[in-house]
């Protein structure tokens, strides 16, 4: 009986070992209600970069999204990437007539004349022959520079009579060397006060310079009064950053000015004010993090803010690998004449971070961060949301902070965050072999007491 007693207290101990490390909002230096608009129960938050400062880890993995009831609620975390959209663009081409000799073969007796761009000049037929007229027996379309993969031809085109127009369609880059892209036709038919027309050929969405049209029959080739090519490329958006306020810098005596972050971030910019004209600065960035002694080259730029046509053109941008770091050093070439003043402010840019949440149970909810001893609680958005899509992200409701972080007295008061969680590993290990060497006794006991009397 005794032994069972033991065992129950064991498991007591166990279960509140257990029950204690389920995170709650005293467990966070700093919280701050949070407003919900739109459809849930699943709501997008931007955090902005105070809400970075204010935790103890750049990773973000003692952020907690809690409930009126004090809940931890299920939350994933999304790190700002480029946007690319597919953008749509149309050309209008140039178009020149492409003549020859009735019966020849297509393109012979052309003459054409091009800068050195390669932009067309001149498309002028050679001298015929005494014996053969001179017919349309296409068209020369210029594209412009080239670039865009084309997937459609649209025509404005006139014909002697109505009908269907059949043509073969051929692509080049220097007017020497063509390739076919396939045939397409156009239709114009109008009967009883009815037309149906067909202006329209689909493109391989290949990238070329020129296009040639070369028709079937040349003596019913079309007269082209325009010609509009359009096609589609992914356009890539800048990645949306986080910026923080100035920090202002400590000079030392070499000329070179450092800054103290509150914690090491994932510092991929960083923007550097010239408030000076006629400024150029060679510098080079480096970085460490806390307690390291040596300083790691981060960036090599030039800061300038000059004249130029127009208007003032500057640089006052550095980009940076994104490792994550708590200090950094501007060193000055001083070839370039500094800065133009005896210090310097700092703006560090961070990749943007959004939270992802499951509400449930009473508002208003809050976020919390600033535990040093938190274990990272998101899931990956998949499990978040079942069945994810990208596009659910924009039925999503919405939510932002309502005020500013607030410190919490209870928190920042007491023992440093380092030495308490170190106080709960260690307990949590003393009760764990204590388990252990509980199991240990109960298994000799049983040993001894199946071993036959004497």
């Amino acid at each position: 009986m005794k032994l069972k007693t033991f065992l129950l207290l064991v498991g007591a101990c166990l279960a509140g070992t257990a029950v204690g490390a389920v995170p709650t909002p005293a467990d966070f230096a700093n919280r701050v209600p949070l407003e919900v608009a739109g459809k849930g129960p699943w709501y997008r938050l931007q955090l902005p970069i105070e809400v970075l400062f204010g935790a103890r880890h750049g990773d973000l993995r003692d952020l907690r999204i809690f409930n009126a009831e004090g809940e931890a609620l299920p939350y994933s975390l999304r790190t700002g990437a480029a946007s690319e959209k597919r953008v749509r663009s149309e050309v209008q081409a140039r178009i020149f007539p492409l003549r020859g000799a009735s019966g020849s073969a297509a393109g012979d007796n052309l003459k054409i004349v091009r800068s050195t761009t390669g932009t067309i000049l001149e498309i002028t037929p050679n001298a015929p022959a005494q014996d053969k007229t001179q017919v349309l027996r296409g068209w020369l379309l210029e594209t412009g520079s080239g670039d865009l993969p084309l997937d459609r031809l649209q025509l404005d085109w006139a014909a002697d009579s109505d009908g269907f127009q059949r043509l073969r369609i051929e692509a080049s880059d220097d007017l020497e060397h063509w390739r076919s892209l396939g045939e397409g036709q156009l239709a114009r038919l109008d009967f009883n006060g009815q037309r149906i027309e067909q202006n329209d050929i689909a493109l391989p969405g290949e990238t070329a310079r020129y296009q040639r049209l070369w028709w079937e029959s040349p003596q019913q080739a079309a007269q082209l009064a325009g010609a509009v090519l359009s096609g589609s490329r992914n356009s890539t958006g800048p990645v949306p950053m986080l910026w923080s306020a100035p920090l202002a810098a400590k000079a030392d005596a070499e000329g070179a000015f450092s800054w103290s972050l509150p914690l090491a971030l994932p510092v991929e910019r960083v923007r550097i004010p010239l408030e000076r004209a006629n400024t150029l600065a060679p510098v080079v960035l480096s970085g460490r993090r806390d307690g390291a002694v040596q300083w790691a080259p981060l960036a090599r730029g030039v800061l300038y803010r000059l004249p130029g046509e127009g208007g003032e053109i500057t640089q006052e941008e550095l980009e940076l690998p994104g490792g994550a770091v708590s200090q950094l050093r501007l060193q000055l070439d001083a070839r370039g004449g500094g800065l133009g003043g005896s210090t310097a402010n700092l703006s560090i840019g961070i990749r943007a971070t959004e939270v992802v949440f499951l509400a449930r149970g009473g508002e208003p909810y809050q976020l919390a961060v600033g535990s040093a001893s938190a274990t990272d609680g998101s899931l990956p958005l998949a499990t978040l949301v079942p069945g994810f899509d990208p596009r659910r992200l924009s039925v999503m409701g919405d939510a932002h902070l309502k005020g500013a972080l607030q410190p919490q007295a209870s928190v920042t008061q007491s023992a440093p965050p380092n030495a308490d969680g170190r106080w709960k590993r260690y307990g949590l290990w003393a009760v764990l072999l204590a388990g252990v060497v509980l199991l240990g006794l109960m298994a000799l006991s049983l040993l001894r007491s199946s071993r036959p009397q004497n």
